[in-house]
């Protein structure tokens, strides 16, 4: 197998004023909007049009309709089932390295020609400004296709590490025998990018089902796949509605795995559909899958004030705090809330909010209508409750688009409801401790939510880090020191947690990609015995 180049982290545009991708991302806002395209399916490579459409809409103008695109149904399924199957034959065979040029293509692809309609779709769809837009859909989508060709290169090195003479041991790293059902969240592109084209890499192939209100990027990705030279059917696109398309995915013997970023209920129940469906599979059916957060800041005494701040403000409102890893609870010192709380305010008071393509918005809209309504009902009982008050934002208004104002709630209850539910929009809850309560702070956060994704620390004090970080060792699956909780870039922080958060099989890196293979062991005898009896068996 040739060697695959060792990766190195994408770099950032910063789309600073007149630089030339700014001048270039804008022209592509322009383009885009301009336009209203029909999406359709593509199975086995080919165009299918149902007939059945849902919309993309601008979520900070959900009047601009962006797109149609067409949804799956039974006999699309079957077919897509189908067309994964027939692929499976050429593919699964085909070497790594092969299959890795396809990929690493897709990865030059996406940097060069792809960057700004991908970047540029994301914004609009899924209402992301430039630089959140230019990490998630360009950058980590890149470096997750260029580092997992270099992790599955690492994987398949793994071998036998003894072959005594005369027998040559050897380790084979197949693909899953039957097809891998890949559902992505709205919320980032290149997790909708990843989660079907990982276990693609490993030689499986995959029946793609994006959020409904996040088709208009995954579309482009799909069509990327295609122009990098993916064989037809290894990939299918099936938008559709879940509670359509996922029962007859899953009901299949065929369905070897699942590779799901989502809400905890639907992957709860997607884990008990399966289970209950157990017996009639081919192969007991993988399931990876990332869930959602609650996510921490404890802050002791001696943290740095300015880096408390700004972690708030970035950990809790980037994306409108849409994200698993956003930062949804504050624990922070009785002793040194009051510089804290004027100093953060301040800063809120500057936070802008508006329609993406103004580079000067700092928040932008929530996804759709359901989220707009489930966030703005946290808000309303933060308001009225007797134990807690909201200090900056709290206004809704989606008239024009679903915005929120990122909003910060002071409790004095740490079981208040959004100290433990997760909310997944522009909400921070606060609640003071004393610093005499240090310890019982610490297993307070380890006890408040189910989840365990991310949580960060912010302290000077050595000892308090070495505590905190002990007492939360299983409160988050990335754990952040002087940081705030989100962020994780591939080949540094590969990315997941526990509990109720996921099967922390950690995305951006070997351990995941090892889920989706079947290893084959084969020992090679080259002088077999050729008589049954053991010395032992011979007579004194």
């Amino acid at each position: 197998m040739s060697a695959i180049p060792k990766p190195v982290n994408e770099p950032i545009l910063n789309f600073g004023p007149g630089s030339p991708e700014r001048i270039s991302l804008q022209a592509k806002l322009k383009e885009l909007s301009a336009k209203e395209i029909e999406i359709p399916l593509i199975i086995g490579g080919a165009e299918v049009r149902t007939g059945d459409t849902g919309t993309c809409v601008m979520p900070h103008n959900h009047g601009h309709v962006l797109a149609r695109f067409h949804q799956a149904g039974p006999a699309e399924v079957a077919q897509a089932i189908s067309a994964a199957k027939t692929a499976w034959e050429d593919w699964s065979r085909t070497p790594l390295d092969e299959r890795a040029q396809i990929f690493l293509k897709m990865a030059k692809l996406l940097a060069g020609p792809y960057r700004d309609i991908i970047n540029a779709s994301t914004m609009l769809n899924m209402s992301k400004n430039a630089f959140q837009a230019e990490i998630d859909a360009a950058c980590e989508l890149i470096d997750f296709w260029n580092f997992n060709c270099w992790f599955a290169q690492e994987l398949y090195s793994h071998q036998p590490m003894y072959s005594p003479k005369p027998t040559r041991n050897s380790m084979e790293h197949r693909s899953l025998e039957g097809f891998v059902f890949a559902v992505t969240p709205f919320n980032f592109t290149s997790i909708a990018g990843n989660l079907p084209s990982a276990p693609a890499l490993m030689g499986n192939v995959a029946l793609w089902k994006p959020a409904s209100s996040a088709v208009y990027p995954a579309y482009f990705i799909m069509q990327l796949f295609q122009e990098a030279g993916l064989p037809d059917g290894v990939i299918n696109f099936i938008p559709g509605r879940g509670s359509i398309v996922g029962p007859l995915v899953m009901d299949h013997p065929d369905l070897a795995g699942v590779h799901f970023t989502g809400s905890t209920a639907v992957f709860q129940n997607m884990w008990q559909h399966i289970g209950g469906n157990i017996q009639q599979y081919k192969s007991y059916p993988r399931i990876v899958g990332e869930t959602g957060g609650k996510d921490f800041c404890v802050a002791h005494e001696s943290v740095d004030r300015d880096a408390l701040v700004t972690a708030m403000v970035r950990g809790a409102f980037e994306f409108q705090g849409q994200k698993c890893s956003a930062m949804s609870r504050a624990y922070i010192p009785t002793t040194i809330w009051a510089d804290i709380r004027e100093q953060y305010l301040a800063e809120m008071a500057t936070v802008k909010m508006g329609d993406p393509s103004d580079f000067s918005n700092f928040v932008n809209a929530v996804i759709d209508r359901a989220a707009f309504d489930s966030i703005k009902e946290f808000i309303d009982h933060a308001a009225n409750a007797d134990d807690a008050e909201v200090l900056s934002g709290g206004k809704c208004d989606d008239s024009v688009g679903y915005f929120i104002e990122p909003t910060t709630i002071l409790t004095t209850n740490p079981e208040f409801r959004t100290m433990c539910e997760e909310i997944f929009g522009p909400v921070l809850t606060i609640y003071l401790y004393d610093p005499a309560d240090w310890q019982a702070t610490l297993e307070l956060v380890d006890s408040t939510s189910p989840y365990a994704l991310t949580g960060c620390i912010m302290a000077a004090d050595k000892a308090a880090i070495a505590e905190a970080s002990a007492a939360l060792t299983h409160a988050a699956g990335n754990f952040y020191i002087n940081d705030k909780p989100t962020g994780a870039v591939v080949g540094q922080q590969p990315f997941g947690g526990s509990r109720a958060s996921g099967t922390n099989d950690k995305a951006g890196s070997m351990f995941n990609l090892a889920r989706w293979v079947s290893q084959r062991t084969v020992k090679e005898n080259f002088d077999p015995p050729r008589d049954y009896r053991y010395p032992f068996l011979a007579e004194d």
